[in-house]
């Protein structure tokens, strides 16, 4: 028997963190690795103190209300928490943390990937290669849309945003940003504040998203908001699939509106859109835009930390 509060790991988790888990609670780790159900979740409820899910997790109104009272604490090990009906949880009187902060340059990092590789054709450039067929060249061959000096617009100036913007600011890019409220300057470091997202959607060459999911951001990206974009912009997405109607981005890009798009994140995730395969200007990542050791360990740990501080009387520092 053990006095220390009993913790499910739904997924596999990085080594660091299932040790330090093992080390101060009684754990237990899904090592099959495959995502909790709704029934996994409400049994899990009655099992153990605490739960550190993923995004896979879904923690509906639904599931909420069938939670046992023996669950204290969910512990997200993801920023965004869209997967998590809070305020029904927060009814049941169950504490909710999530993991900011730590993984804001890891995604900036993809995001900047998939910026560079929308532009220069990065998908129809490896099959040319990998296939064999580069058997040609000339001055009009692969050409691109180049990012240094031009404008960048960023939906969405929070903590991933700005490790973004910083970035950008390597390749001399003209920064614009939309967010809920203006940055002080010392965060603009000169970037362009426009207060509604239309005005910005009109000067962005390149457009990445950074906001969250919520109803109000759903399908943030429809037909009319991407006829606002410049001729040929680009448009990148390391948030949440939701941000974008599939459907409008594709008439968008058959148009030429759009001229590439970088993609972490689908309506659909596992599996994406199989419409988009016949798209060489779209250029996808599987959602790893977090996926390096680092962060992962550092995600990990975010949570635990949350944990320690809710089992010692403390308030996380991550409560949402």
């Amino acid at each position: 028997m053990t006095d220390k509060p009993r913790l499910w790991i739904t997924r596999l988790l990085s080594d660091a963190t299932i040790e330090r888990a093992n080390r101060d609670y009684d754990t237990v780790v899904n090592y099959d690795d495959t995502p909790g159900s709704a029934d996994d979740l409400i049994a899990a409820s009655a099992e153990f103190d605490a739960i550190i899910p993923c995004h896979s997790e879904h923690f509906s109104a639904e599931v909420a209300a069938q939670l046992d009272p023996r669950l204290k604490i969910i512990a997200n090990h993801s920023v965004g928490v869209d997967h998590c009906d809070l305020p029904a949880l927060n009814a049941r009187g169950i504490t909710i943390t999530n993991t900011p902060d730590v993984l804001s340059d890891a995604t900036a990092e993809i995001a900047m990937l998939l910026m560079l590789g929308a532009a220069r054709h990065a998908v129809a450039g490896d099959r040319i290669v990998r296939t064999g067929a580069w058997d040609n060249w000339s001055p009009s061959f692969m050409v691109g849309k180049q990012m240094t000096g031009a404008r960048l617009g960023i939906v969405g100036m929070g903590r991933v945003g700005q490790a973004f913007a910083a970035k950008a600011r390597g390749f001399d890019m003209d920064i614009h940003y939309y967010n809920r409220s203006r940055l002080a300057a010392e965060l603009e470091q000169g970037a362009t504040y426009h207060d509604t997202i239309e005005s910005l959607l009109g000067v962005a060459d390149f457009l990445s998203l950074h906001c969250p999911a919520t109803p109000e951001t759903t399908d943030l990206m429809n037909d009319a908001r991407f006829g606002m974009l410049p001729d040929g912009a680009i448009v990148v997405n390391t948030a949440r699939g939701a941000l974008i109607d599939e459907s409008a981005l594709m008439k968008a890009l058959d148009s030429g509106k759009v001229a590439a798009v970088g993609l972490d994140c689908f309506k659909v995730e596992p599996g994406g859109n199989p419409a988009f395969a016949k798209y060489e200007n779209i250029f996808m990542l599987p959602h790893v835009g977090s996926a390096t050791k680092k962060t992962r360990d550092a995600m990990g740990f975010r949570a635990l930390d949350n944990l320690d501080a809710f089992f010692s009387g403390k308030i996380p520092g991550d409560m949402l």
